[in-house]
């Protein structure tokens, strides 16, 4: 604009100039040359410079400009990583946040380790170089190492002589001059470690901090934005674009496995492109090798880093100053990457952790977890990374893996509802625990615990049969029965698995294979239980309805009126188990084709199941279908609204695409015509 500017100013001393110069060699004194025009006509000749002038000062527009190198400096800026992906709209949300504040900035990034925290920082430093003069990279991860640096860093910007205590101050001050500027505080600890080396108002102006720490307890000192694992549309974009070959649902299943977890991302990229791995069969290993798996493949850029030692500093802190923590730590590490109840250690009157007896060495222990950035805390559960659990277990030495197993056995089965059929909590409370019960008992028990993990199989899959979900019951109780088998002095245990397998087979369509399980089921429990058990009756109400499937209603009438009783004499009348019987008996009287005595036992059986469970149970949505076909056998038009109501429990319960579900459809519309 400058250069325009003297261009327009010298054009015109051109024309005066030459205007002198022309009325000179004419000789003549009244020439109507230039200076005759404007020495009459003035105003004319100004009016028609000013748009000449403000064409020549107007600012050149955004297209019109090229852009503006990056001219600032760097102080120990790591390298760019060329292989960044996503985080766009937080780059921006962090851009926004230090432009927003006043004339200091400072804004802390918090995450777990191994999300990301460094890369992003730097990615941000490069990103926005050009709006900064100076941009300053310290590693703070080492509290006592920050004054050092701070000192190297004001030789850089050439403060020679000055004392150590002036140090931090005299950075600042010359950072004045260099405005405006960026400095980056990675992978800080506590705030109180850099309560020295941080700018206040009175230090600093026009200049952004940046603190990413994976430490909890920064709000009390600036803004903290929490940096999230990978979208799965972020991780499945750096697997594709990182290793060829790799399908879109490989590198989801692959980042299902990492949890999305940044830094193991790239491990895995590292680890297939220098072995060429196929990334299935590196999927492959890491489904059964996983913890082995996270101490495999090397960044270019950070070759000593892999996830199998990214907490250690953390864990060993831990250990120095909370060492009542560990062993939850090492409790929790077995159990699924899913929220963990905190009332699973506290809701025993011996609980299995020490800690977990004084509630205010709990809340510290818990909360010191979360403070070093190896879990995350709710209000009540406990979460951790699947990847923190992985390297931990990688730590534990075989011993300490069984006597935890067999202490989180013990925890389990003290937690979660046995009574699955007449608890009405039990199944809410089944929904929380069972993802944790799936991990504790997924291998083979130690010897130490053997008998409460088939108890933990079987009453798992009792629950999975509740809720219909029978493929994934099967082959844990199959496991369960295993066990029992294997032990000494378990024939009742054996009874128990062997019927609950019999309604998994029945509920699966197969019939001809629940009928030889019930029939042993019931022959154990003879031999071992008295006459009047509960047991024999679940038993001969299994073994009635499989007969009835197999199409010999005679042979099963008896056996249901039999349970009956038995239950009858057991409970009280009005107990939901007796509600079961009730439902056998009836199923028997419809397949002899007789819907008027079915009926009585129906309805009676809806009753106590209404007054016993929520509106919305499936044991209630059972038995309103139940009804509804024995009232449509007798013409009553009553029916059509009870399989309504029971389709819709199921529905919501189970699913639209459940077979059940499927079923209670069908009749509701075969009902309606």
């Amino acid at each position: 604009m400058l250069r325009r500017l003297v261009g327009t100013v010298a054009g015109l001393l051109v024309l005066f100039v030459g205007s002198l110069a022309f009325n000179a060699a004419s000789g003549q004194s009244r020439w109507p040359g230039p200076l005759d025009f404007v020495r009459v006509h003035p105003w004319a000749v100004l009016l028609l410079l000013i748009p000449l002038a403000l064409a020549e000062l107007r600012p050149e527009r955004r297209g019109d400009r090229t852009p503006r190198p990056a001219t600032a400096a760097t102080y120990r800026l790591p390298p760019r990583n060329t292989h960044f992906t996503g985080r766009d709209a937080t780059l921006r949300e962090l851009r926004r946040r230090l432009t927003s504040a006043g004339d200091v900035a400072i804004q802390v990034v918090h995450g777990l380790g191994g999300v990301g925290k460094t890369q992003f920082a730097v990615e941000y430093a490069y990103r926005y170089l050009s709006k900064y003069r100076f941009v300053a990279f310290v590693d703070a991860e080492d509290p006592d190492l920050v004054a050092s640096q701070f000192a190297s860093l004001a030789r850089e910007l050439g403060l020679v002589e000055v004392g150590s205590e002036q140090v931090v101050s005299g950075v600042y001050a010359t950072l004045q001059d260099r405005r405006p500027w960026l400095i980056i505080f990675d992978n800080a600890e506590k705030p109180s470690t850099l309560v020295h080396t941080l700018p206040s108002a009175d230090l600093a102006r026009n200049g952004h901090v940046v603190v990413t720490t994976r430490v909890s307890g920064w709000s009390g000192t600036a803004d903290v934005m929490d940096l999230q694992v990978f979208t799965r549309e972020e991780s499945v974009e750096l697997l594709v674009r990182r290793v060829p070959g790799t399908t879109a649902q490989t590198a989801d299943r692959i980042a299902e496995q990492l949890g999305d977890l940044p830094l193991a991302l790239e491990q895995a990229a590292g680890y297939m492109g220098y072995n060429q791995t196929p990334p299935d069969e590196y999927l492959a290993l890491l489904t059964s090798r996983l913890e082995e798996m996270i101490a495999r493949g090397e960044l270019a850029d950070r070759p000593a880093v892999v996830v199998a030692t990214l907490w250690q500093l953390s864990v060993r802190k831990l250990q120095r100053e909370q060492p009542q923590a560990v062993p939850l730590l090492e409790l929790c590490a077995l159990l699924a990457p899913d929220p963990i109840p905190l009332d699973l250690f506290t809701g025993s009157p011996e609980p299995p952790i020490t800690a977990a007896a004084d509630p205010l060495v709990w809340d510290t222990t818990v909360g010191t977890l979360a403070g070093l950035g190896l879990a995350r805390r709710e209000d009540t559960s406990l979460v951790l990374h699947r990847l923190v659990q992985a390297a931990i277990r990688a730590t534990m030495p075989e011993d300490l893996l069984a006597t935890a197993r067999a202490t989180l056995c013990r925890a389990l089965l003290t937690a979660v509802p046995h009574d699955i059929h007449g608890d009405p909590d039990a199944r809410p409370r089944w929904h929380r625990l069972l993802p944790h019960v799936l991990a504790v008992t997924k291998d083979d028990p130690p010897a130490q615990c053997a008998a409460e993990t088939a108890l933990l199989l079987r009453l798992a899959s009792q629950f999975l049969l509740q809720i219909g979900d029978h493929r994934v019951a099967l082959p844990l109780c199959e496991r369960a029965l295993a066990l029992d088998e294997a032990l000494e002095g378990r024939d009742a245990e054996v009874g128990f698995d062997l019927i609950t397998l019999a309604q998994i087979h029945r509920d699966l369509g197969a019939p001809q294979t629940a009928r030889p399980l019930a029939e042993r089921a019931l022959h154990r429990h003879e031999s071992c239980l008295p006459a009047g058990s509960p047991a024999i009756a679940t038993d001969l109400a299994t073994l009635a309805r499989t007969l009835s499937l197999l199409g010999e209603h005679r042979a099963a009438l008896p056996l249901t009126e039999r349970a009956l009783q038995i239950d009858e004499a057991a409970y009280g009348p009005d107990d939901p188990y007796v509600s079961f019987d009730l439902i056998a008996l009836a199923t028997v009287h419809l397949d002899l084709g007789d819907p008027a005595t079915a009926l009585p036992p129906i309805s009676r059986a809806l009753r106590i199941r209404e007054a016993h469970y929520p509106p919305d149970h499936l044991y209630i949505g059972y038995a309103l279908l139940l009804k509804a076909r024995a009232l449509h056998a007798l013409d009553d038009p009553s029916a059509v609204n009870l399989a309504r109501r029971g389709a819709h429990i199921l529905h919501t319960q189970l699913g639209r695409t459940h077979p059940k579900t499927e079923d209670a459809l069908a009749l509701a519309n075969r009902l309606k015509r």
